[in-house]
């Protein structure tokens, strides 16, 4: 599915700085749109917005733009999923008993769809929906093997096969399944009708109705939710989609492939008929009905066929698509230059919807995104928001090969997908921006987020064994340490040998549903390597810790280093065999220049090092066995290791080296990754010396030779401007937390803010400097340098703010007062609510007067009163749940109020329960609504271990109470009981 949103439970664990949180799943006609505009883009990532301004608001002069109906144009303010609420339980239903699947499990299916013909009568009380479907039998089915169909939340009103209606006798229908006892033998064509509310539906699942609007939502098992089917990926059909709708309400009707037929009918109402003419399995099916505007461009491929591109929102919407259509366009570009792989239709089609539960969806030809992923323009999103709308957009459409032409064969092989298109939109951002720092950012969250997870009750590999719920499994595991093992592929066959094996898995299985097994083997294959021990990447939970001991031999001029590895226990695996880990090694000498690598000696081996007769700076290790040891000749002197270059592999680090040797690295290693993991590191010991003094109440002292080592940086015009701002930002929270025995949030807090002044104190005057000297007036340009400079200027001004000192303060009132642009004008929100008071509260009040007709704006305001570590927070953000600009039903305002609590360890970890309490009662109420977004929630909870045994009472408690509650979703009980398991 979609490139994924960052769980909150997950987020409950950082707090790396209150801007982290905001910076950062053939057509012959179609409806026709009034004119269309057409342009090529030059540079997506160089996207100049002509504003001015304009009292206090910003006004963009708008593009030419496709409107498909002018007469809905006007002022929204709000959003929400169902037209009209749900009807009251009259008994609370009881929970069927979850039913574990295990991919120890998988057998083929019995039988197989060839043909899948769907009709849609759009309703406003209710929708039929007609499945006419060619059914043949599996190689490996038994002579009278029943077909058995998910079904759920459905009501079924005629069945017929081969065009005779069967007999009740003849079939069995429950709450998950219809099955057919004595299929016809061969091929038989099966015809069901079902009836459903989708105004009723607010688990988003399925067909659903958004803000008036039709949509629908499959991955991973919703279509079950539209019609019964076989509902997995193995089963993969040709489709064929007539829509049918009232033609005033629902002028626009959408769904994968060609549009090859559209009417009027009578009664208002009209018709469109799609045909997609590649096989798909039922999870890639799309329909969208409503009032919507599009956005026109085009794309010339490689082969040169015209792609029309549109993307489709409610038309006030519409100015702010340009940035997405960019990067849209620049994706296709990347694609075909870097793998070589061309878009195979000739109509791409965006649809923007404000209910998702995810981020956005792949759909073949039909991509469905939440609006924060499309919508941006200066005055309403950051430049984090238009890097994530830069690299989802791609994300999403390079699924259409790594997803769609190839899918997976079951669930369980979900990073195949996920884990391989991660690392594709990481590497198309890292190509359009700064690569060090966009690896930075990628590390950062697979450390804040994933490690976590793979330290506690939820740990499950990259293809995990069993589930109750899938949806429980759209993880940072899966995803971004997914894509860390796919980047190992290309570390250790380089970036030509990469694409040999990308080239290799598509000739092999263009239009297959496929295993991890199928991947690896195409990369072995077509690099004639193995790569021993490998798999365990996709079969092992747990983040390996590789321990590293070095020593030099003067007299033989050798460097010797010595790797073990231990892979921790985890939930149903207690013992762990050793991994492949390819360490990335360079040697740094006395004058910080890097050594030439000659030969490296292991395992009785002497490898000779080069490169095309060029010397090597860097080598990487084949660490393979619990213990090993590489030894480094021709070393003329003592070096200093760069170890796991580039973060060479996703484990823990555990060298000897010195604290000289890192402020060493800080300051002189080529690799840019490496000089600002040394100063993470650093940081990293320092906080947690200080939390044993804080625990101890002794005296903080914060060391001088790293205030200077972080004046350094900040002074240095060599260093890329935005690597700066990440250098100099302390680690979070939560990773300081996770490194103790027993977690404590009041003492790392206090240590974090205590450091934090401490900097901002003797860094003064040049945080003050960087702050004005990085200002600029020019227009809002969303391009790396640019980027850079705010970020740099937004960091520096978090700083000094936490001095709470008047000249400060009147510093940052002014930045934002005079800011011209989203970016800058919420650093300043930000810099401002860290301290409480009457200045905080007016600014708050203002920025919400200045935005509240625009929604995406308004979530980044609940967020950040939710994320802010003021004591007591608890009571604000209960306040919150009552504002009017807050709905229940809206997953982006859940995730930004509720999971942005979470993200303050300090409030939602108060000593006293309230945190917990509070978390615990809105779960429930959400389950009733939203069990996806309800269990995202409950997985806060999952580490209450970790924490002393007043809390771990605390939050024990409202997991019981969870637990114990009658009609608990699967979802929210899943992750609950395991969180609960010893």
């Amino acid at each position: 599915m979609a490139r994924r949103l960052i769980s909150p439970a997950a987020a409950c664990r950082v707090n790396a700085g209150f801007l982290g949180a905001f910076s950062s799943f053939h057509y012959q006609s179609l409806p026709s749109c009034s004119s269309k505009r057409s342009s090529s883009v030059k540079n997506c990532f160089s996207y100049r917005a002509d504003s001015r301004k304009e009292g206090s608001r910003w006004i963009r002069s708008q593009p030419f733009l496709s409107v498909n109906n002018t007469k809905f144009i006007g002022k929204r303010t709000s959003c929400s999923v169902a037209t009209e609420p749900p009807p009251a339980a009259t008994e609370e239903p009881e929970m069927d008993t979850p039913k574990e699947i295990f991919l120890k499990d998988y057998k083929k299916p019995d039988y197989f769809f060839d043909k899948v013909d769907l009709q849609f009568q759009l309703g406003e009380e209710k929708t039929i929906v007609t499945s006419k479907i060619v059914v043949s039998p599996g190689v490996e089915a038994g002579i009278s093997a029943p077909l058995v169909l998910h079904g759920c939340d459905l009501k079924l009103l005629s069945i017929k096969v081969n065009g005779t209606g069967l007999k009740g006798e003849e079939y069995a229908v429950n709450s998950r399944h219809l099955t057919l006892s004595t299929p016809p033998a061969g091929v038989f064509i099966l015809e069901i009708v079902t009836e459903i509310y989708p105004q009723l539906n607010t688990s988003l699942e399925g067909l659903y109705k958004s803000t008036g609007n039709f949509c629908t939502q499959c991955e991973a098992e919703g279509f079950r939710k539209i019609t019964y089917f076989q509902d997995r990926p193995d089963v993969m059909a040709k489709y064929t989609c007539r829509i049918e709708a009232d033609k005033t309400l629902y002028p626009v009707l959408l769904s994968n492939g060609n549009l090859i037929e559209q009417g009027d009918l009578e009664g208002g109402k009209h018709y469109a008929l799609w045909e997609d003419p590649f096989k798909k399995p039922s999870y890639l099916f799309a329909l969208v009905a409503g009032q919507l505007g599009c956005r026109e461009d085009s794309f010339v491929t490689c082969s040169g066929r015209n792609v029309t591109l549109r993307i489709w929102t409610p038309a006030q919407d519409l100015p702010k698509t340009a940035h997405a259509m960019y990067s849209l366009k620049a994706a296709m570009k990347w694609d075909e230059e870097v793998f070589g792989l061309e878009y195979d239709l000739d109509l791409f089609n965006i649809v923007v919807v404000p209910d998702f539960n995810m981020g956005a969806m792949e759909n073949k030809s039909l991509n469905i995104f939440q609006s924060r992923l499309v919508l941006a323009s200066p005055e309403t999103a950051t430049d984090g928001d238009y890097a994530a709308i830069l690299g989802v957009v791609g994300h999403e459409y390079f699924h259409n090969w790594t997803g769609n032409r190839v899918t997976c064969r079951d669930w369980f092989q979900l990073t195949l997908k996920e884990g391989l298109t991660v690392f594709r939109d990481q590497e198309f951002s890292s190509d359009l921006g700064c690569r060090t720092v966009k690896r930075i950012a990628d590390v950062s969250k697979l450390r804040i987020y994933q490690f976590p997870q793979d330290a506690g009750p939820m740990a499950h590999p990259i293809r995990p064994h069993s589930y109750i719920k899938m949806d429980n499994f759209y993880t940072v595991t899966v995803y971004e340490k997914g894509a860390e093992v796919v980047r190992m592929y290309k570390t250790m066959f380089g970036a030509s040998g990469f694409r040999k094996g990308m080239d290799l898995y598509f000739q092999r299985h263009d239009g297959q549903a496929v295993t991890c097994e199928d991947f690896y083997a195409a990369m072995c294959d077509a690099n004639n390597a193995q790569l021993p021990n490998f798999l365990q990447w996709y079969s092992q939970a747990g983040t390996p810790t590789v321990k590293v001991a070095s020593s030099y031999d003067p007299s033989s001029q050798t460097f010797s280093l010595k790797l073990s590895q231990e892979v921790p226990p985890t939930p149903g695996q207690p013992a762990k065999e050793p991994m492949f880990i390819p360490v990335a090694v360079g040697l740094v000498d006395s004058t910080g220049q890097d050594m030439p690598l000659t030969s490296v000696y292991s395992d009785g081996i002497l490898q000779t090092l080069s490169s095309d007769g060029q010397p090597v700076f860097t080598t990487v290790l084949q660490f393979k066995k619990k213990e090993e040891e590489f030894i480094f000749k021709n070393v003329p002197e003592k070096p200093v290791p760069s170890l796991l270059r580039g973060y060479s592999a996703p484990v823990r680090l555990d060298s000897d080296l010195s604290e000289s040797d890192l402020f060493f690295l800080l300051a002189n290693d080529s690799d840019e990754f490496n000089r600002w993991e040394a100063g993470q590191v650093l940081a990293r010991k320092l906080m947690l010396s200080l939390v044993a003094d804080f625990q101890q109440q002794k005296t903080l002292v914060l060391n001088p030779k790293f205030v200077d080592g972080l004046r350094s940086i900040l002074r240095n015009s060599s260093l890329d401007k935005e690597f700066i701002a990440k250098a100099i930002t302390l680690p979070g929270q939560g990773e300081i937390m996770d490194m103790m025995a027993v977690a404590d949030p009041d003492a790392v807090h206090a240590v974090r803010n205590f450091i934090k002044k401490e900097l901002a104190l003797q860094l003064k005057d040049d945080l003050l400097a960087a702050v004005t000297s990085n200002r600029s007036s020019e227009a809002y340009t969303f391009n790396h340098d640019s980027m850079a400079r705010r970020a740099l200027k937004n960091t520096c001004l978090a700083y000094l703010a936490s001095l709470d000192e008047a000249d400060v303060t009147e510093l940052a009132l002014l930045e934002y007062k005079t800011a011209t642009n989203m970016t800058e004008q919420f650093a300043a929100l930000a810099a401002l609510s860290q301290n409480p008071g009457q200045v905080r509260d007016d600014a708050l009040l203002d920025f919400y007067n200045q935005w509240q007709d625009e929604y995406l704006v308004v979530s980044k305001w609940f967020a950040l009163q939710a994320t802010s570590d003021i004591p007591g927070n608890v009571v604000n953000v209960q306040k919150l749940l009552s504002h009017p600009a807050f709905d229940m039903r809206n997953p982006n305002k859940v995730y930004s109020l509720i999971g942005g609590f979470c993200g303050s360890p300090v409030n939602f970890h108060a000593k006293d329960g309230s945190g917990y309490k509070f978390l615990g009662e809105v779960v429930l109420q959400l389950d009733k609504i939203n069990p996806q977004v309800a269990s995202r929630m409950v997985s806060a909870f999952s580490r209450w271990r970790r924490y002393d045994e007043t809390r771990q009472a605390l939050a024990k408690a409202q997991l019981e109470m969870i637990v114990s509650a009658n009609g608990l979703s699967e979802n929210v009980y899943e992750i609950a009981s395991k969180s609960l398991a010893d």
